[in-house]
């Protein structure tokens, strides 16, 4: 057969825009400082960015980097941070490897389909725990499991 197929798509635009619109809508309510939301597909490629007015420069990087870096390990950037701990140098290497595109830091969370990934969510711009806290709301409400799983609201 000759022709153009179309691709699979695991994390439609749709859903993307719900993720980042939640994460921003709790941010704005939580009254936080104005944030960046990076939204990936599995590949790493990036289905839906958006920004708060007043979001920083480099906000958009970092955020990647949160969602990148996970997808790279397959877990949340809060995991992959608590693994690496005493790893500096693993985490400057990886770091390097992946062109700079990994934080190892909260604020990037996994969204999990039938167990699982399908993307990832960066989100820049308050306390890595409040970042990670958006995240994990937005890919809630776009009606998919997110890891990590439990919402870390030690900064309340």
């Amino acid at each position: 057969m000759a022709g153009n197929f179309p691709l699979k798509v695991s994390l439609p635009l749709a859903k993307a825009e719900i993720i980042a619109d939640e994460a921003l809508r709790v941010a704005t309510e939580e009254g936080m400082m104005p944030m960046t939301v990076v939204v990936l597909d599995a590949g790493g490629h990036p289905v839906c960015i958006k920004r708060q007015d007043g979001s920083g420069i480099g906000r958009i990087e970092i955020a990647t980097a949160k969602a990148w870096g996970g997808l790279g390990f397959g877990e949340s950037s809060r995991n992959l941070g608590g693994r690496l701990k005493e790893r500096l140098g693993f985490q400057v290497a990886a770091a390097a490897a992946f062109d700079g595109k990994m934080a190892a830091v909260p604020g990037g969370a996994m969204i999990m389909e039938d167990g699982a990934i399908i993307g990832a969510v960066g989100v820049s711009g308050d306390l890595s725990e409040k970042d990670e806290y958006c995240a994990c709301k937005g890919i809630q409400k776009a009606g998919y499991a997110s890891e990590p799983a439990e919402l870390d609201e030690s900064w309340r």
